[in-house]
């Protein structure tokens, strides 16, 4: 590895374990867990899914998550970099680049969907959500907002805002200080919402899919369906080397990622038993609603379902629709940060001016994005609105590229006596199965992330 400039000995850093633990659980807990996971389970036979999907985040996620994290606490720089500093002179950049633009890519649209979310909190805080009418009336109200010229930019604005507030505040007071508020309230409302849910009349029938398992409904697809879940709920090729370049020499790297990929699964599976009681306490809806379920489905199940109680149909939406804000929050300054992160380090512009810099480049992309679902519809490259388009070449293109890159760099290009060195902080910790995980990220991971990319175009 190359000499540490004087710039990285001064670089941020999470203050406490604490902190930076929830920061990256902040990363990976997301709109990928509360709301991708349920619909997922809702498509793919229920509790199969949900069986196969925790065995693959401890033969694949948790793995990848933690080459992540060896990389970055070996380079202490941002993933742009981070290649650089750990094989000189060589290609390996390409993976640290992709790794930043992916996540600025993806930044760009998840934006506005954060917004959208912002938009049915707002409207849920304020009780016109549920006021009257079901069915066609939630579809007609998401498909008129999206399609509408302004309020969908000025929620995005307002999204952009936030998000750009925390992070030029910095890595420990913007990003460890609201991880620290936000992270605790997520996890304490998504209990609440729990208990809820256990007093609708669907609720025995829900936790019936969720976890009533039937070895029939274990199929190929299936297993690549929970693959593909676990490779986007956990943020893999975004960046997450960024995130672990501000962790110190005290932090246990094989306990944290092992406590990301549970704490990542728990909030799931609480959305699950938040959803599934839900749904199934309305005759007619289906769990399997796709994307519809959180603003089409959730909203009608809440107004016929709760109906009983003027209160209830007040309070559950509003908080079910904070947390979803939350934790699109969460992952957003992540995928901030990395950009911001590759701007400061490369270019050397301050925080607060490379943090404007992403903000404006990105409400603008996302602007441009969002009007290309309504009066701007002419904008198609390759016959997809812009939305579409910069999820797919993301997703299905880039990310995979930039997941497998770090899996082989660390299985093959880093030496095994420093991935241990990493992993143990220098013999600090204890890790037992280092030959297994050096197996896992060699030869497993890969082939599992070729499978996962080959499937996408398919089937």
């Amino acid at each position: 590895m190359s000499n540490n400039t004087v710039a990285q000995h001064s670089r941020a850093a999470f203050v406490s374990k604490l902190g930076g633990l929830l920061a990256v659980a902040g990363s990976a807990v997301g709109l990928g867990n509360i709301w991708r996971f349920p619909t997922q389970v809702g498509e793919n036979g229920g509790s199969a899914f949900l069986l196969v999907y925790m065995g693959i985040i401890l033969l694949f996620g948790v793995p990848l998550l933690l080459s992540e994290f060896v990389i970055g606490r070996r380079a202490r720089a941002n993933v742009g970099r981070a290649y650089t500093e750990l094989a000189p002179g060589s290609r390996w950049w390409i993976v640290g680049m992709g790794s930043s633009l992916v996540a600025f890519a993806i930044f760009c649209y998840y934006v506005i969907i954060v917004a959208w979310v912002l938009y049915y909190f707002v409207l849920s805080l304020t009780g016109e959500l549920t006021a009257g009418g079901a069915g066609v009336h939630f579809k007609d109200l998401f498909t008129g907002f999206t399609t509408d010229p302004y309020w969908p930019i000025i929620c995005t604005a307002v999204t952009m805002g936030i998000i750009h507030f925390i992070i030029q505040a910095g890595v420990e007071k913007g990003i460890e200080r609201s991880s620290k508020f936000l992270m605790p309230a997520l996890f304490i409302i998504l209990l609440v919402l729990t208990v809820v849910a256990m007093f609708m009349p669907g609720a025995e029938e829900g936790y019936r899919f969720l976890f009533d398992f039937d070895p029939k409904q274990v199929s190929p697809s299936v297993c690549l369906s929970a693959l593909g879940q676990c490779f986007y709920s956990f943020s893999i090729g975004m960046g997450l080397v960024t995130y672990a370049s501000y962790f110190g020499r005290n932090v246990n790297l094989n306990r944290t990622a092992l406590t990301v990929g549970g704490l990542d699964t728990m909030v799931a599976i609480l959305a699950g038993l938040i959803i599934f009681p839900a749904v199934f306490s309305v005759p007619g809806l289906s769990p399997s609603s796709g994307a519809g379920l959180v603003f089409v489905s959730l909203p009608e199940v809440f107004s016929t379902a709760l109906s009983g109680s003027a209160f209830l149909t007040w309070f559950v939406p509003t908080l079910f629709y904070f947390i979803l804000f939350v934790a699109a929050v969460t992952s957003a300054m992540f995928l901030h940060e990395v950009a911001t992160a590759f701007v400061q380090e490369k270019i050397g512009y301050s925080r607060k001016k490379s943090a404007t810099l992403i903000s404006v480049s990105s409400l603008i992309i996302a602007c441009v994005a969002s009007l290309s679902l309504g009066p701007w519809d002419f904008i198609r490259p390759f016959g997809m609105n812009l939305v579409d388009f910069l999820d797919y070449t993301t997703s299905k293109i880039i990310l995979p590229l930039t997941g497998l890159g770090s899996a082989i760099f660390v299985g093959w290009v880093m030496k095994r006596n420093d991935v241990i060195d990493e992993i143990t902080s220098g013999g600090t910790f204890r890790f037992k199965w280092s030959s297994m995980f050096l197996f896992i990220i060699k030869y497993i991971v890969p082939v599992l992330i070729m499978v996962i990319m080959v499937s996408q175009f398919v089937m």
